[in-house]
């Protein structure tokens, strides 16, 4: 049997939604901001110049930071992300991305790409990120701290020539989100240089 509604609930029915509504149980669509990172990096003079190609790998990372959301560590022991914020990517590819472009840019070496980009390694780059996240360590504001162990491995016999981990924490301005982000570009910009110059340093001597 088919029961059609009476007019009189129909208009009962509605307007239980709009009270709900002006009650804020009903949820608010609400604005997610991205942020996008743009290390600024500079190729040091004193870098070496190397004949040989190398594969960057994507990095390896825990769940939370293999993710958009920006992780936050408002105290010891305890990790939270923002709220209305992610990444435009996940945390490894920002990485990836920022050391690729930064060996292409410097013109150091023969060739460097990720992994199925069209070309056989004579090194492969291999990365684990430990830290990626704004940490208040007790205090008032939280620093972009940024933390990478690196692997490089000889492809010929599979073999790490060089292992070593690299960390940087910048102080942000404020809690404000938008200073937050500018602490991690330049921790982001220090890791990257820093992983750049010791990765073109140890294929040179692993070269020789």
């Amino acid at each position: 049997m088919n029961i059609s509604a009476s007019p009189s609930l129909r208009w009962f029915a509605a307007g239980l939604v709009l009270m709900l509504a002006s009650c804020g149980i009903v949820p608010e669509k609400t604005e997610i901001s991205v942020y996008h990172l743009q290390p600024s990096v500079q190729a040091d003079a004193g870098w070496p110049h190397v004949d040989t190609q190398l594969v960057v790998l994507r990095p390896n990372a825990e769940r939370l930071v293999n993710s958009a959301r920006i992780m936050v560590r408002p105290t010891p022991g305890e990790v939270q992300v923002y709220k209305g914020a992610t990444w435009s990517q996940p945390a490894p590819d920002i990485l990836q991305d920022a050391i690729v472009r930064t060996l292409e840019d410097s013109r150091k070496l023969a060739g460097v790409t990720r992994r199925g980009g069209g070309i056989a390694g004579d090194f492969d780059l291999a990365l684990d990120i430990r830290r990626f996240d704004a940490d208040y360590a007790g205090g008032g504001t939280p620093s972009a701290v940024i933390e990478v162990s690196a692997n490089l491995i000889h492809n010929d016999d599979n073999r790490v020539v060089a292992t070593q981990t690299f960390r940087h924490a910048t102080p942000a301005g404020s809690t404000a989100i938008v200073d937050v982000h500018r602490a991690f570009e330049q921790s982001l910009s220090d890791v990257t240089r820093d992983i750049s110059g010791w990765t073109l340093t140890h294929m040179q001597r692993a070269g020789r």
